[in-house]
């Protein structure tokens, strides 16, 4: 049976709603319980000059995915068999890193879910992670697995997308400060612009719309268009939920108002709209972290996919077992939250790499065939490796200080 028909992206779904599922599948992969602290965090620190971070975050993040969907999407392989084609054993080490940091990644996901839970309805970590754990297990044990990926992440994305924007509008950011700063930034904060970088096209996630389109059959170069397509959409959806987040906490940041350290970003929301509020952003952290949960397990499980047949053979129980490991380390260790910020942080790191690996084979005939992959994308992803490479350099300090 063909991967396509397996991952339930075969005939019976059309490439429109395998392409916006495999967006929402990257965005809402990219939307989970970091996103969600950072975007607070940096908010608080910055105020509206954060809106500068977020649009070059964005313009990096389109650069990345398209360069990233387009390469791997015409060739049809996916990233570790690409980086094996490039430099023999570089899939292995892109496969390992990746694959590692998913798991470090899933564990928080799973506590951001045991989390959310909390909120909402009161049961404690110990019972929710396994029940959030119980819900993504259901998903890949569906016969059409890929399908019902795309159709849990749309739901839920929109969901969170709608409940952010109510507290928007409960308060009343100033828009136009915004505006102004996001285009003319009264400071800018790189190691922020790096966070956020990271946190959205670095790591795992930077291949999880693409190992999903792939997954589809949706490759070769006469599916170009729509490959281009689905990646400027995922990063739509991640820019969309993250500036209506800046803009509702900033609401709450531009009256004076200081958010509780601990947990910033459910802090603006109970100050926003009191405890209706504070039960929202419960529903927004389950739901980004249930959506990180499947987007992490999918993808790194499908790092190993092609490095081994009997992984490949039994994928949906590998990434079923890569969920009861995470689950299972939350629930007796807790959440390494030292080792969450520096994988994040490192995250960013292995963007140039991966990226400028991406970029190799674009020029590489036995890769590509005799698709031509544009000039100015290469420049321009040639302009992000080494951008990335410079930021990422320049935040070594930081990420040191964390272990001081």
């Amino acid at each position: 049976m063909a991967d396509s028909e397996k991952q339930g992206g075969g005939p019976r779904a059309s490439t429109a709603s395998v392409l916006i599922g495999a967006a929402f599948l990257m965005a809402t992969s990219a939307i989970g319980p970091g996103f969600l602290t950072q975007t607070a965090v940096f908010t608080e620190r910055l105020a509206a000059a954060f809106g500068f971070a977020i649009l070059i975050s964005v313009l990096i993040d389109i650069i990345v995915q398209v360069n990233v969907w387009r390469i791997l999407g015409v060739s049809g392989l996916r990233a570790q068999d690409l980086a094996n084609r490039v430099l023999p054993g570089l899939g292995y080490f892109l496969a390992f890193t990746v694959c590692l940091g998913g798991l470090f990644f899933n564990i928080g996901n799973v506590g951001g879910a045991a989390l959310g839970f909390e909120v909402m309805v009161g049961i404690p970590h110990y019972i929710g992670a396994p029940l959030s754990a119980a819900i993504a297990i259901i998903l890949f044990l569906n016969k059409e697995m890929g399908r019902a990926m795309d159709n849990f992440t749309k739901v839920l994305g929109f969901v969170m997308i709608a409940m952010v924007l109510f507290v928007v509008v409960r308060t009343a950011p100033p828009i136009a400060l915004a505006a102004q700063e996001t285009i003319v930034p009264s400071k800018i904060d790189w190691f922020a612009i790096l966070t956020l970088v990271g946190g959205t096209v670095g790591g795992y996630i930077t291949f999880a719309g693409a190992h999903r389109i792939i997954d589809a059959g949706i490759v070769g170069k006469e599916n170009t268009g729509k490959i281009t397509r689905g990646a400027v959409q995922a990063i739509g959806i991640t820019a969309i939920m993250r500036y209506l987040l800046f803009l509702a906490i900033l609401g709450v940041i531009v009256v004076g108002a200081k958010l509780d350290p601990k947990n910033p970003a459910a802090d603006a929301f109970r100050q926003a709209a009191g405890e209706i509020g504070y039960k929202i952003f419960g529903v927004i952290l389950w739901a980004a972290a249930i959506t990180s949960v499947v987007g992490a397990s999918y993808t790194s499980v499908s790092f190993l996919r092609t490095l081994s047949k009997t992984i490949d053979d039994f994928h949906r129980y590998v990434i079923i077992i890569f969920i009861i490991i995470s689950t299972a380390v939350f629930v007796t260790i807790g959440s390494p939250a030292r080792i969450l910020v520096v994988v994040g942080s490192l995250n960013g790191l292995i963007l140039p790499l991966s990226l400028g690996c991406v970029l190799l084979a674009a020029r590489r005939k036995d890769i590509i065939g005799d698709y031509i992959h544009p000039s100015w994308m290469i420049w321009t992803g040639v302009l992000m490796v080494i951008f990335t490479g410079w930021m990422g350099f320049n935040s070594l300090g930081g990420i040191l200080n964390l272990f001081k």
